[in-house]
């Protein structure tokens, strides 16, 4: 189900009032002319995924966290920003996965030069 970026909030807690209270997944998808996130939500209950995607616009990559809803969201929504260059905003823990990236490009965009090798300390 697609969703408009001003409504995915409100359609997640919607979708976790309706029963999908376990967070499968939140990922990003880089199609170039825009990227789009997906979240997969599951009811245990109705054995039942539910799958919400936003479009955004390269320019603005931002989302707003989901983790007042779901705890386990921060993980995924760390790797959204480190590995696709997406904003979450509200995010209060500000640790990296990466604790020695230099930020220079995101490793799963397009967009990203690959066969520079990332050198260690």
């Amino acid at each position: 189900m697609s969703i408009e970026k001003k409504d995915l909030v409100k359609s997640i807690e919607q979708a976790y009032s309706e029963g999908y209270t376990y967070l499968v997944k939140i990922t990003a998808v880089d199609y170039v002319k825009t990227v789009n996130v997906i979240y997969i939500l599951r009811s245990l209950d109705k054995n039942q995924d539910k799958i919400l995607e936003c479009e955004l616009d390269p320019a603005n990559l931002s989302v707003e966290t989901i983790t007042h809803i779901y705890e386990g969201a921060d993980w995924y929504e760390r790797e959204m920003q480190e590995m696709f260059g997406v904003r979450i905003n509200g995010r209060k823990a500000k640790r990296l996965i990466l604790e020695k990236w230099d930020g220079k490009g995101y490793p799963l965009r397009k967009s990203f030069e690959w066969g520079k090798p990332y050198e260690k300390e």
